[in-house]
């Protein structure tokens, strides 16, 4: 046993953390958190029960003298293989006219970064994790000018080195995102922030759709003949001529689906939503609407598990024309899946 005992905050967030691991994947997060040695975690019975095995666990993080930071180390990597369980925004960064791109060091990055929080608020930790492609995920447990840290609430961090880009997980401390948002800029070097109309659980869509990182072509068709004919299967004594005419259509809509989708899979987004405001408009006189001056609102949202392969799929399965609307097809190539539509 170790001759400090670890304080008990820290014991308690070991616990929980670990806690919170399912068994299926203690091992593999473990071994990646690389802080318990392989003859360590050797001694471990990992079929015993959970609680049991937390302990024993802790115990080891105990005889290692681990800290707050292993701790939010740890919290980091689960959060990693489960980055689906929260909901990230996205934010862009811009430099002012006239400014250079600096060289970029990360080290120098996360230093600027931890110092702004701490000099606006002192009861704040941050920790970090470098990943691949040169991204650094960050961990910041906020607290208050007279409340230790909440380190069971933090907000993450997601900032691609010399992007414009950060991914934030939302965060129930609204109040925080202008000191997060100065921290982030100030550090990466940029002049200004603004949060993109761009939400979802999909971390890597959401990469994808900012950092084009698909081979999809948007263009705008001018619509041809409807659908007329919505018949899923073709009756066997039916007309040559409505068989081949039936073909062409079907030809047609998987031609227009793939010149807009593209023939690769789509980057996966759980909705988007669209706020329409718009003023009544009436030749006849007089009326109470017409007397209203405030716009008429109205607010739709499409959901769907992977709502843009549900789209690709409306037309070719006889559910919609081809082409879909635009507001429907831009939605990667716009970075957006907030929408506002106002009167021109």
């Amino acid at each position: 046993m170790c001759a400090k005992q670890m304080d008990e905050t820290v014991s308690e967030f070991f616990r929980r953390t670990i806690l919170k691991i399912p068994l299926t994947e203690m091992m593999t997060i473990l071994k990646t958190w690389n802080f318990l040695s392989e003859n360590q975690l050797q001694t471990v019975n990992f079929r015993q029960r959970k609680e049991s095995l937390v302990q024993d666990l802790v115990l080891l993080c105990e005889e290692n003298r681990a800290s707050l930071n292993d701790a939010a180390l740890l919290d980091i990597i689960y959060t990693q293989f489960h980055r689906h369980q929260k909901v990230w925004d996205v934010f862009q960064m811009s430099k002012g006219p006239g400014e250079d791109t600096d060289l970029f060091d990360m080290e120098q990055f996360k230093s600027s970064f931890k110092k702004i929080l701490k000099r606006a608020l002192k009861n704040v930790t941050v920790s970090f994790r470098d990943a691949e492609e040169n991204a650094v995920w960050i961990r910041i447990a906020w607290g208050t000018q007279y409340r230790k840290p909440n380190q069971y609430k933090p907000a993450y961090v997601v900032y691609y080195s010399q992007t414009p880009y950060a991914f934030t997980s939302s965060s129930q401390l609204k109040s925080n995102l202008p000191l997060l948002g100065q921290a982030l800029t100030i550090a990466s070097k940029h002049h200004q922030i603004v949060k993109m109309d761009l939400r979802s659980r999909y971390l890597d869509s959401l990469k994808a759709i900012v950092f084009k990182q698909y081979n999809q072509i948007f263009e705008t068709h001018n619509s041809t003949t409807p659908l007329q004919e919505r018949s899923l299967g073709l009756d066997i004594n039916m007309d040559s001529r409505i068989i081949h005419e039936n073909k062409t259509e079907k030809e047609r809509v998987q031609r227009v689906t793939q010149e807009i989708f593209g023939d690769y899979p789509q980057p996966r987004l759980e909705f988007a939503q669209y706020k329409l405001e718009t003023k009544f408009k009436s030749d006849l006189n007089g009326g109470i609407l017409a007397e209203r001056e405030e716009p008429l609102r109205c607010l739709v949202k499409f959901s769907s598990p992977h709502l843009l392969e549900a789209l690709k799929s409306l037309a070719p399965a006889g559910i919609a024309d081809a082409p879909l609307s635009p507001l429907l097809t831009c939605i990667p190539n716009k970075g957006m899946n907030y929408f506002k539509i106002r009167d021109k």
